[in-house]
């Protein structure tokens, strides 16, 4: 029985209807999955790209995001989403750089690249630590902070207390733990379809209903009752004694280094600099090198420029509405508790669990490929039947299951668990670039950027609780530090040790084309069966040309919300420009 009395037996219906639908389609894909791993975890290399883009997108779209952005709103006004923003061009760049190659590459996970890409003992070393690294340390990390957005919704919603979340937690994840063990990545692609759809309709309703509030106004009495710097898309420069004062700044250091060194140097979920997680196995799993390409495409362009501004708009309500509150990440749930009818409760309701469950689906599907392939099967039990490694696959994720449900009990922020995984993997993500373009580099390289940004992470907050102040390692000013040290640590591992032997760099070679001067000397005339490495400048080009769609998307549509409709109107014609300029090219191109 559900704790909150107040939800009427129409909510209760809707969002028995969601659990149900999301079961049935699980249900009726369990033999599809059931087959081999690569359909388990690869839909077969068969989803088209509107259904790998937007299950990407849906992923992204966790029961967390919304409330991190009202978080963000709430302590530097709108510009606080450049935390996130500022990925855009990492984003991009794997759409044109990377997308087309991870299709190519024909592996089952991200983390099988090491072995193909590197040799000896060392990539062997690599590809298991970083099996449990990311499929088991960093997901139940992130499944953990999304299960702390829903236990805020289960605490505001619901009513339910403390000594009772964490077993509404354990009974969530054992729904969504059931259908992505029964339905692979079939499943979890249609169910985030079919989510995603969901969730947005319910924050556009949200939204909408919470700007027609007496209190709220609309748009213009939203803008009337709140100070103008909080509706600055840019963050305004200022000193620490103007953010001391109150008013909504930023250093120009802090800026810099969201824009200029966070997109390519920070490992993030979701947003790995030469892409990677689950974005790579979305692009692995589509039909075709095109297809892999317009998924990412698709995805670059949804998930900034189109699902930011409900959620911005409700956060913004917020602060008219529940001024000072402890959590300003409530503030959201909230809005849907006091200023929703009967129906429409229950829709949003249904909305956040979609958006919760579509999530925590792809990283047990996601985590477990890692566990399965890249542990198990190499270093483990080689050679079983399919059918064996389905079986360990679907324990596998009831083992995940079992470990993020805990971590609620330990997290406290949403925003610092983001924080924190940005800076353990600040200067990996350079690595993770040019490890495709550039022949010298090898599993040293990589192990060294994933040690040490963790070391100098952890020497500095040890360092701080000890009393000792390190300039220059508050978030996000230390990404110059701890990026930097990372970089120069790397490079000195590269040269210092020996490259990948000539053989395994000519099999990668042939079988990837990366391209570009890095592979000088790899081309015909060298490897047999290869051809010249063509250059970047075509790739280079299309990723300018995105980057201004996106963001001139995302700020059109952000001043149009708002009725500043001349700038809106023109930010979005110039970003239609640049579209058409680049569909043009990719047909041209042949892409």
């Amino acid at each position: 029985m559900l704790p909150d009395a107040s939800l009427a037996r129409i909510d209760i219906l809707l969002i028995a209807f969601y659990f149900a639908a999301s079961i049935v389609i699980a249900l009726v894909l369990r033999r599809r999955a059931g087959g081999s791993t690569e359909e388990f975890f690869l839909s077969g290399r068969k989803l088209p790209w509107w259904l790998a883009g937007t299950a990407m997108v849906a992923t992204t779209f966790a029961a967390d995001t919304p409330l991190a952005v009202t978080e963000m709103v709430a302590k530097n006004g709108i510009s606080g989403n450049w935390l996130w923003w500022n990925m855009v061009a990492g984003s991009v760049l794997t759409v044109f750089f990377f997308a087309k190659l991870w299709r190519r590459a024909s592996i089952l996970t991200d983390v099988e690249f090491i072995e193909i890409r590197y040799s000896g003992r060392p990539a062997a070393f690599l590809r298991g630590f970083k099996a449990v690294y990311l499929g088991v340390f960093m997901n139940v990390i992130i499944m953990g902070w999304v299960n702390l957005a829903l236990a805020s919704v289960l605490k505001v919603i619901f009513g339910v207390d403390d000594d009772r979340v964490f077993w509404y937690i354990v009974a969530a994840m054992a729904v969504v733990a059931l259908y992505s063990a029964i339905s692979g990545l079939w499943g979890v692609a249609l169910t985030d379809m079919f989510q995603f759809i969901i969730a947005m309709a319910g924050c556009v309703l949200l939204a909408v209903k919470v700007l027609d509030l007496p209190q709220i106004g609309g748009t213009a009495g939203l803008m009337d009752k709140l100070p103008g710097e909080v509706f600055r898309f840019f963050p305004t420069i200022g000193s620490a004694s103007d953010a001391a004062a109150g008013v909504l700044t930023i250093s120009a250091t802090a800026f810099v280094a969201h824009i200029a060194i966070q997109w390519w140097s920070s490992w993030y979920p979701g947003n790995e600099p030469g892409g990677g997680g689950y974005v790579a196995q979305r692009m692995m799993s589509a039909k075709n090198e095109r297809h892999s390409l317009l998924a990412t495409l698709w995805f670059a362009v949804a998930h900034y420029a189109l699902r930011p501004w409900p959620w911005i708009v409700v956060a913004l309500a917020t602060l008219i509405l529940y001024p000072g509150i402890e959590h300003p990440r409530e503030g959201y749930l909230y809005a849907i508790r006091d200023h929703l009818p009967p129906g429409l409760r229950g829709f949003l309701i249904a909305a956040f669990l979609a958006a919760y469950m579509s999530t925590i689906a792809t990283h047990l599907n996601w985590g477990s490929s890692y566990i399965i392939n890249d542990l198990y099967r190499r270093f483990v039990r080689k050679n079983a039947a399919e059918g064996h490694y389905v079986l360990v696959s679907r324990a596998a994720t009831i083992f995940l299951m079992i470990v993020s449900s805990l971590l609620v009990k330990v997290m406290s922020s949403i925003t610092g668990a983001w924080e924190f995984i940005i800076e353990c993997g600040a200067g990996l993500g350079l690595v993770l670039i040019l490890r495709w373009y550039w022949w010298r580099l090898n599993a040293w390289s990589e192990i060294t950027a994933m040690i040490v940004p963790i070391a100098v992470y952890g020497a500095a907050k040890g360092a701080a609780i000890l009393g000792l102040d390190i300039p220059f390692m508050n978030f996000p000013e230390s990404l110059f530090f701890i990026a930097g040290i990372t970089t120069i640590s790397w490079l000195a591992m590269t040269f210092v040790t020996s490259p990948v032997e000539r053989g395994r760099l000519e099999s990668f070679y042939r079988l990837v084309r990366p391209g570009g001067p890095g592979w000088r000397g790899f081309g015909a005339a060298s490897v047999p069966g290869s051809i010249a490495p063509k250059p970047l400048t075509g790739p280079l080009v299309d990723w300018l040309l995105g980057m201004g769609v996106v963001y001139g998307a995302l700020f059109g549509i952000g001043k149009l919300v708002f009725h500043d409709y001349i700038p809106g109107f023109s930010l979005c014609a110039f970003a239609t420009g640049l579209f058409i300029i680049l569909a043009m090219r990719l047909r041209k191109n042949g892409k």
